[in-house]
């Protein structure tokens, strides 16, 4: 089949982290031509600040270099900015003339730097801090100049200031409110993070609206409202970021503050899309690498044409450590209606801890010092949780453990590269891990920004604990006990055998024979027993599970996927008989709606339902996988039943009012079960491993269930039940 012609105009982290998704969800759907403004691979801008402050080289930023591009096939034109797009013709044309033809085109232009209306900004001396070029100036004008001011008291501006400090520069800040990072940050926070960068030696300049840049030819200091002045030999613009939007204003694409996309990340134009800091959705345009990346994940499932759940926005959060301090916000702090729910200073320690909340429900926190806890507190925050979940427990460690063991498993611990809690426990325990830069090499959790990683220290510090040890029901929770090999073919159980394929496909393994080299599989070709395991999880994993791969799996062992070695579908029984006519067509809309949803999807292994009037029906609701019975208040929902030894009765897990409530709700067990399930382990096993408490908290979270319902793999119960 011919190759589309995919364009990627930008090559920066959001649509470079749009490629690597979409080389995992269909690697053979495009030709990639990326086009780059910048002469260099993709890197972390993020950590721009760490370069200039010393702590990084160039090379330790590099997010793929140029081997990665010839890997996967992908032409990269470093230094090629793109001028114009003839969205007719479809193809684009660079500065230089270069002309390329594209069925979808995709723009991640990002953003540049803000230039205030101050006079005298184009002076030679006045420069901007966004790209690795801006460093490299900085790092040069310091050894001729002494005296930096930085224009800015935000985030880039600190975080420039520092690297200015570390540059030998006597640095000044000026910001125009009237304390530093006055959007992320309460004034008690702010004070501290002030005095801490003072006595590393800057100085601030607050509530100062800066009029002009002064000096002739080059900037020699600056010129104040209230008419006062401050020296300066180099200027450093630091007020913020622009999306770059002129390229596709000049093709006729829709735009206002940035590129306008819909929930599918699509322009006004069919066959063009945005993604990153040049997108605005429900008009909001994003500048924090975690909503970026989720835009990336949604839009490569979009142009590969797998079934999407929209992106529907993000909650702003930081979590980073500013000048060598870790500070972490999230959600709304001040406002109307907000009242502060718990505030700790803690002067000795050096700590700060605020939590707001609105109507008795959390809606922002803001951490200083220690920012263990902002995992945990972003989850309380989106899924809007009582002020009563944060009350002291009387068992508490450390903060760090304390806030580790808080977390539930399924949450997200880093938002870049979306690894959660408990991907990060069974990493630690399948390899043995000690550490969080371990963590990282083997899960990516605080490989982008960073700021997850006080959690992720946590999480190894509660492992490692006599508490952790004291709680083998806990280890049981997360699937870590000693297990049997799947087969003679390898030394992996089945826990370890699916984090390992996930870190397998993390680690570019594209093939059978790939992945099993990469695990160290004592039979090349694998045998019966292990192929169909191997293809489960890699579906569950997020792999492409197509003709491609089982022609590849049956050349390495002539084995048939037929039978019952792969699980597809549910089956379902209806008993209708003697039930009202309306509660009758009920049922069968419930029964019809879960064998479209569910038919060809695949399970760990095969799952009964049944549906019906009352739950003493002919057909054993409660001794059913999935039992469905009507009740006076809807629909009763049972999980986990098993009619055959040992019998165990399916525990209720919730009541829902209508038949698509009823569908959405077995539709998140099943998809549950799918993502935490083993392969070929009964449902009624798998919901007594795991408790049916932690299921009702994830598939009743209505957050958590639509996510469930989106991930899908194979279609969307939104085309089924609205």
């Amino acid at each position: 089949m011919k190759r589309k012609k995919l364009l990627v105009v930008g090559n920066g982290m959001a649509g470079i982290k749009c490629v690597e998704e979409i080389l995992q969800l269909a690697p053979e759907l495009f030709d990639i031509t990326i086009f780059g403004a910048e002469a260099y691979p993709n890197y972390n801008r993020i950590l721009l600040s760490k370069v200039l402050q010393g702590e990084h080289a160039l090379q330790d930023i590099i997010l793929n270099d140029w081997s990665w591009y010839e890997q996967h096939g992908i032409r990269l034109l470093a230094g090629q900015p793109v001028r114009h797009i003839d969205t007719k013709r479809r193809f684009v044309e660079t500065a230089s003339g270069l002309r390329e033809t594209y069925d979808t085109l995709i723009l991640a232009t990002g953003s540049s730097p803000f230039i205030p209306p101050i006079p005298g900004t184009d002076k030679e001396g006045v420069i901007s801090f966004r790209t690795i070029d801006d460093c490299e100036k900085m790092s040069e004008m310091s050894k001729v100049y002494r005296k930096a001011a930085v224009i800015g008291g935000g985030l880039l501006g600190l975080e420039a200031a520092r690297g200015l400090l570390h540059l030998g520069m006597e640095t000044q800040v000026v910001h125009n409110a009237p304390y530093i990072m006055n959007r992320q940050l309460d004034r008690v926070a702010a004070d501290m993070l002030q005095r801490e960068l003072e006595s590393q030696g800057m100085q601030f300049h607050l509530a100062k609206n800066t009029t002009r840049i002064v000096g002739r030819t080059r900037a020699q200091g600056l010129r104040f409202m209230d008419g006062t002045r401050l020296d300066a030999d180099v200027v450093i613009l630091a007020v913020g970021i622009r999306p770059n939007i002129e390229l596709a204003q000049r093709s006729g694409i829709l735009t206002r503050r940035a590129i306008v996309v819909d929930d599918f990340m699509k322009t006004s134009d069919p066959n063009i899309f945005a993604v990153g800091e040049c997108a605005e959705h429900r008009g909001v345009s994003y500048g924090l690498v975690a909503p970026l990346y989720e835009q990336g994940r949604v839009l490569a499932r979009v142009i590969c044409g797998h079934e999407a759940e929209p992106y529907n926005g993000s909650i702003p959060s930081s979590q980073l450590k500013v000048s060598g301090v870790d500070v972490f916000s999230a959600g709304v702090i001040s406002g109307e209606g907000v009242e502060t729910a718990i505030q700790h200073y803690d002067a000795v320690r050096g700590t700060y801890k605020k939590v707001t909340m609105h109507n008795g429900k959390i809606t922002g926190a803001i951490l200083y010092g220690d920012t263990a806890e902002g995992a945990a507190l972003l989850g309380f925050v989106k899924r809007g949780a009582e002020i009563s979940e944060l009350l002291p427990r009387e068992d508490a460690a450390s903060p760090a453990e304390a806030a580790a063991e808080a977390l539930p498993d399924h949450e997200t611990v880093c938002a870049c590269n979306r690894v959660s809690k408990a991907a990060i426990i069974q990493a630690i325990t399948d390899h043995g891990l000690k550490s969080a830069e371990e963590v990282k090499a083997h899960t990516q959790a605080s490989g982008s920004c960073g700021g997850c990683r006080p959690m992720v220290v946590g999480i190894v510090q509660y492992m490692q604990s006599s508490r952790t040890k004291e709680k083998p029901q806990k280890q049981k929770e997360v699937g870590t006990p000693a297990e049997a090999p799947v087969c003679d073919c390898t030394v992996h159980g089945h826990s370890s055998l699916k984090q390992a394929i996930t870190d397998a496909l993390n680690h570019g393994c594209r093939s059978i024979s790939e992945l099993m080299s990469h695990l160290g599989w004592r039979e090349a070709g694998g045998c019966t027993i292990c192929l169909p395991v191997i293809r489960f999880y890699l579906e569950m994993a997020g792999a492409v599970i197509d003709d491609e791969w089982a022609a590849a799996s049956k050349a390495h062992n002539q084995v048939s996927y037929s039978g019952q070695s792969y699980y597809q579908g549910v089956r379902i029984q209806i008993d209708d008989g003697e039930a009202s006519e309306p509660v009758a067509a009920g049922i069968r809309r419930i029964g019809e709606w879960l064998h479209m949803s569910w038919q060809d999807v695949t399970l760990p292994y095969p799952v009964s339902v049944g549906v019906s009037h009352r739950t003493g029906s002919s057909i054993g609701i409660l001794v059913q996988g999935i039992g469905i019975s009507a009740s006076p208040a809807g629909w009763e929902v049972y999980f986990g039943g098993h009619a055959e030894h040992p019998v165990h009765e399916g525990q209720l897990i919730g009541v829902a009012e209508r038949e698509e409530d009823v569908v959405r709700l077995v539709s998140a067990c099943l998809q549950w079960y799918r993502q935490n399930g083993l392969y070929d382990e009964p449902l009624w096993s798998w919901v007594e491993r795991t408790g049916v408490i932690t299921i009702r908290e994830n598939v009743l979270d209505d957050e958590m269930q639509r996510e469930l319902v989106g991930n899908l793999s194979r279609r969307s119960l939104k085309a089924q039940v609205g």
